[in-house]
Formats: C-alpha cells, structure tokens, sequence
C-alpha cells in the first residue's frame, strides 16, 4: 500500500479490519502523482532481491465482477512477463465525459496507439461509436524491473529522487516512511504522462468487469442498489416526491421533498446539495472554499490506538468521542494549557494518572488535573468508547508531552 502519511493510521485500520497485512505500507510525505508513487512500490516490492510482477490498483475503484477481472488478469501474466507494460482498458458502455481514453484494436490484448485526455459529449460518441476506444481504468500491470527501466529512459529525475528517498526510508512500526526532503525534491507527474504515452512496450487489456472509478457523486449513485424511485439512501432520510436522488445522511435526520436528479452530501464537515449532473465540476466548488478548515483537517481522525472526533467546541472547552481499539493504549503524556475529564460509556479503560493506576467502567468518570501525566488503554475485547471534556487556556493538538509511546511517536 502507498499512501499519504496523512491517512496512515486510517489505512492501516482498514487493513486490519480486513484480516489483511498492514506490514507494508508505504507513505508518501507529500502528494507526487501516480509516476513517483508506484516508482516507490516498485523500489519497496523488488527490494527483497526478487523482481515480482506488480498489479497497480487504485484503492477506490469498483470491480463488480471479480472473477471477470481475476481471469483478465491472469490471462494478461504472461505478456508482463516478457517485459510489457500493460495497462487495462474498459470497453466503452456509454459516452462518458468523466474519463480518459484508450486507442487501441478491439480483440485481446493490443498495443496501444493512443491516449486521449476526457472529452465532451459529441467526442465521448464518437469514440464508443467507433468501436477502437477503451476507458482508461487506471489499473497496470508490469514487472517492477520494467516499470524502473521505463522511468529511467523517459523521467530518469523522477526514478532518480525516488531512489534517494527510498534509501533513506526510515521503519516505523507498520510504516515505511520515505524520505521527506529527497522526495519533495521529486517531480510531480502521472505515469500516463511520464511513461505510457512514451514506450512502445505498452498494451492495453481490454476488461468488462462493471468496472467504475466511483470518481463523482453520479458515478456512486449509478453503482449503488436503487429504490423503487431510482433513489439512492443512506442514513436517516426521509422523501416525499423525490427520484433519481442520491442523499448520504449522518447521524442527524434529513428531509427532502419534490426533487429530481440531485445530490445530497450530510456529514459532520459539511452539507453538500448539488444537481447530479454537475458532479464533475465539484472541484471547482472545492476550489471557491478559500483555505476553510474544513478541507484540511475532518471532523474524526485516525490514530494508530483507534480514532477520535470532535463533537463541540467552543471558548475554552472542546468535546471528543474517543474510541481505543481492543489491546491499544494512548501514549503516556501530559499538557501544559487543559485539564480533561473522560467518561466511560461502553467498555473497561485502565487509567495512569500520575503514580496511581486504576480500571474504569461503563458509566464512570474520571479527571486529569493541568499537568498530570496520564496514559488510556483499553484492556478489553470491545472497543472502549468515551467523551472526552477538554477545558482550558489552549486545546490545539501540540500541547502534549509524551514520555512512553508504544507507536514510537
């Protein structure tokens, strides 16, 4: 996995949540484009002496049929093998303005003679009505040594500072933290831009998968199981007059009424209400949000313990629900500028508070004084669930002084 060091902890929860292994995570300090980052992959995967064929996979995309996909890509092993790079191209369901496109003959694996940027409409037609276009799925396939020996002929600055950061990756715990100033040094490029429209090792492998990049809101809501009103629901919702509407609540309830072919986004940010055909052009919203908070912290955030989120805040108080995953324990610390008061609602914490250590259940409370060291762990089998009450001259996350920390923070 190569992520952002920014979603690391919410990446590897997700892994373990899945019974996958989460020893092989790979964080990118700053954002580069797919060419760096599956350089660093490939640096990571061959690293062992071996030089193993790589299946590079967006992590957000959506394969409905995957014994369609599996047999694709076994069929596709061989040609990897031989030292092609290979990319998988959708055949064309309908004229689809959201992707980019693949020029390639229809029939089995060919090579490819084009990439196309996304297109209008009347463009979009034309190219599913010729018949030699596919999607751009954004999926790969190709031997490690391959994909290093194309960067090194067509973007050798971009192997070049991916080498240097990765020799001087750092281990941490589950982490394998790349270098920060030798990668922000790296160019910025994506591998269709610095090595697919360039070799002439590159084929396409056509799929028909129901495949989807679930890359806007109209995309989510075309993929997601429909209501008798062609409504798409999640949360409490209740509508009265309403189809072809995708509404994704919370925990608060929301209504809508005589509407057709919307988007409605409730979450603890934000609420978002859209015409379903604009959903493209969320970028350019996000664009007008002129550095709000909201788009660079959310309200709940992940820890390698477990995760909190913010519930209240306001003049020298601040409200968290916290959860500590079964076995986890928060660092031993203290702050200079807020006391806490923890509440238990839902499983047994083990308390430090200064020199004395002590068990809390469900429904009691206890309080960490300006200045007291303290450590919370969670000895049980459930996860443990509490609100936090922070008071005090400054809340900002930076007032902590840790002394022990099992995560080597």
């Amino acid at each position: 996995m190569v992520c952002n060091e920014a979603h690391r902890f919410l990446v590897a929860e997700q892994l373990r949540a899945s019974n996958s292994d989460s020893s092989s995570i790979v964080l990118e300090p700053v954002a580069k484009n797919t060419a760096p980052a599956i350089a660093l992959a490939a640096l990571a995967a061959g690293s062992k002496g071996d030089d193993p064929i790589l299946l590079v996979l967006p992590s957000d995309h959506l394969v409905a049929d995957e014994a369609a996909f599996q047999e694709a890509v076994t069929q596709a092993v061989s040609t990897a093998q031989q030292g092609k790079l290979i990319t998988f191209g959708v055949v064309v369901e309908r004229p689809e303005t959201g992707y980019g496109y693949i020029k390639a003959k229809h029939g089995g694996l060919a090579p490819v003679s084009e990439f196309v940027e996304k297109p209008d409409l009347a463009t979009a037609r034309q190219y599913m009505e010729s018949g030699d276009y596919f999607w751009n799925s954004g999926i790969f396939m190709f031997r490690a040594s391959a994909y290093l020996a194309a960067l090194e002929r067509y973007a050798p600055e971009i192997i070049r500072a991916c080498q240097r950061a990765f020799d001087d990756a750092v281990v941490d715990t589950d982490f394998l933290r790349i270098d920060a100033d030798a990668f922000a040094e790296c160019p910025s490029d994506s591998i269709d831009y610095a090595i697919m429209e360039k070799t002439d090792q590159a084929m396409v492998a056509p799929i028909s998968v129901g495949w989807s990049d679930v890359g806007s809101w109209d995309a989510l809501w075309q993929v997601s199981p429909k209501t008798s009103d062609d409504n798409v629901i999640r949360g409490d919702v209740v509508s009265h007059d309403v189809s072809g509407t995708l509404i994704y609540g919370g925990d608060r309830l929301v209504t809508a009424l005589g509407i057709k072919d919307c988007v409605i986004i409730d979450t603890d940010d934000a609420l978002l209400v859209a015409d379903k055909s604009r959903s493209q052009d969320i970028k350019a919203l996000v664009g007008d949000l002129n550095g709000r908070e909201v788009t660079d912290h959310h309200s709940k955030v992940y820890r390698p313990w477990g995760s909190y989120q913010g519930v209240d805040i306001g003049d020298r108080f601040q409200v968290k629900r916290i959860i500590v995953s079964p076995g986890a324990a928060l660092s031993l610390q203290m702050h200079h500028h807020r006391a806490e008061h923890w509440i238990v609602v839902r499983g047994t914490a083990r308390v430090t508070r200064d020199d004395e250590t002590f068990m809390l259940t469900e429904d009691q409370s206890t309080y960490i004084p300006i200045g007291a060291t303290h450590r919370l762990e969670n000895p049980g089998n459930i996860p443990l669930e509490l609100i936090e009450v922070q008071s005090g001259s400054y809340l900002g996350e930076d007032d902590i002084v840790r002394f022990e920390d099992i995560y080597g923070r």
